[in-house]
């Protein structure tokens, strides 16, 4: 079994279902082989999404004959509160986000809230405290992780 081309083969699958292939791994765990795929994509993914991925991709995998022995196909995603590559932040405008900072902003390291505006240096984070909002304009530079965050 060569992976690499199983990966090429269902990273080409998964981009024409609408979807990017973020990782996939051949595991053996208890005794059970496993092909664990994760994709991703901007827009959120719901399980009937996950459930379709994972019919295609089983139903192509049998079809092509790529793997010869027994495997438990685990289709699923980054989840609600996915990390965001810094550089994909773009992608992200007007969704609530969560950022890890290397330089405090106003003492927090910590800040979530809405990415309002982002261009090549900064961006503008709107965000609550109490009842008042307040923009915060951070350079990209001083962002150490992105993650989406769920509001409460």
């Amino acid at each position: 079994m060569n992976l690499e081309n199983i990966k090429k083969e269902i990273e080409a699958k998964v981009k024409e279902l609408g979807y990017e292939l973020y990782s996939l791994n051949y595991l053996r765990k208890k005794g059970d082989n496993i092909l664990e795929i994760i994709i991703d994509r901007i827009e959120p993914i719901d399980m009937e999404s996950i459930l379709k991925v994972s019919r295609e991709i089983s139903n192509y995998l049998d079809e092509k004959d790529l793997i010869e022995e027994a495997y438990l196909l685990d289709v699923s995603s980054l989840g609600a509160e996915k990390p965001i590559k810094i550089e994909r932040l773009k992608d992200y405008l007007n969704q609530y986000i969560n950022i890890h900072l290397s330089h405090p902003y106003k003492g927090e390291n910590i800040i979530e809230g809405t990415l309002t505006s982002i261009d090549e240096e900064n961006i503008v984070l709107t965000y609550k405290i109490k009842t008042r909002q307040y923009d915060a304009l951070i350079a990209l530079k001083d962002i150490d992780k992105a993650r989406l965050a769920i509001k409460f």
